[in-house]
C-alpha cells in the first residue's frame, strides 16, 4: 500500500478577510513527482508556506503516517528551495560551499558546530549536481543557472525524503531550466526523492512530473 509521505485535508488561509486558498485537499505518496500549476494570485505559493508551517491555516497537514511538521522536520525530512532571488550582491560575502554546507544548520543541535563529515557532505552534494568545481567561488558572481543548483545542493544535504521547490527556475533562461528540471526528475527517480513543484509553467511540468495539480484558491483538477 503506498506511503502518504504529505496529507492536506481541507486546507483553507486568509490574509485579512481575503481567502488566498479554499478547501484544499491533496495526498502526495513517498516516490511521486507532484506539479502545482495556476496562474499568478492563485495561492500556490501560499500553499507551500502552509505546508512548511510559515502561516496560519485552517485544516490539517500531515506528514510521513500522521506525523506533524515538527515530528517530521525533527527527523530532517524536508528540503526547500525558494523562489530565486530577484537579484544578488555580486560582494554578497559566502562562497557556494560555504552556502551549501550552511543546509545543515537546520538539524544541528545548539551547539550548532560544522564539522569535517558536514563539509564531507556538503561536497558529496555539489558532486551530485555537478558543481563540485565551483565550491570556492563567490556566490553572487555565479550564473542564475549556476546559483540553483548550489541552492538546490543545499536543500538536498541533510538527504530529504521530501523536497518542495516554489518556483525555482523563474530567473533561469531555457537551457538551465531545462538542465535544472533534469537533475530533480534524476532525484526522483534515481535517488528516491519525493517532488513537490510549484510552477506556472504547465507544459514544462507535464513533462517531468507525475502527478498535476490544477490551483486556483482550490484545487480545480488533479
Amino acid at each position: 500500500m503506498p506511503v502518504k509521505i504529505v496529507e492536506i485535508k481541507n486546507v483553507s488561509v486568509r490574509y485579512g478577510g481575503v481567502e488566498a486558498l479554499s478547501g484544499v485537499t491533496i495526498d502526495v505518496e513517498a516516490g511521486d513527482y507532484v506539479g502545482i500549476v495556476g496562474p499568478n494570485g492563485s495561492g500556490k505559493t501560499t500553499l507551500v508556506r502552509a505546508i512548511l508551517g510559515l502561516v496560519p491555516f485552517e485544516g490539517k497537514i500531515l506528514f510521513g503516517g500522521g506525523r506533524r511538521l515538527f515530528e517530521f522536520t525533527s527527523g530532517q525530512h524536508i528540503g526547500y528551495l525558494p523562489q530565486k532571488m530577484s537579484s544578488l550582491d555580486q560582494r554578497f560575502p559566502a562562497t557556494a560551499m560555504e552556502i551549501v554546507v550552511s543546509g545543515v544548520y537546520c538539524c544541528k543541535r545548539f551547539p550548532k558546530r560544522l564539522t569535517h563529515e558536514d563539509y564531507m557532505a556538503a561536497g558529496e552534494a555539489m558532486k551530485a549536481l555537478g558543481v563540485e568545481d565551483l565550491a570556492g567561488r563567490n556566490i553572487g558572481k555565479l550564473s542564475g543557472g549556476q546559483q540553483q543548483r548550489v541552492l538546490l545542493a543545499r536543500a538536498l544535504v541533510h538527504h530529504p525524503r521530501l523536497l518542495i521547490l516554489d518556483e525555482p527556475t523563474v530567473a533561469l533562461d531555457s537551457r538551465s531550466r531545462e538542465s535544472f528540471y533534469s537533475t530533480v526528475e534524476y532525484l526522483n527517480k534515481q535517488q528516491g526523492v519525493t517532488v513537490i513543484i510549484v510552477s506556472h509553467d504547465l507544459d514544462t511540468v507535464r513533462k517531468y512530473a507525475t502527478k498535476i495539480i490544477h490551483l486556483d484558491r482550490e484545487v480545480l483538477a488533479a
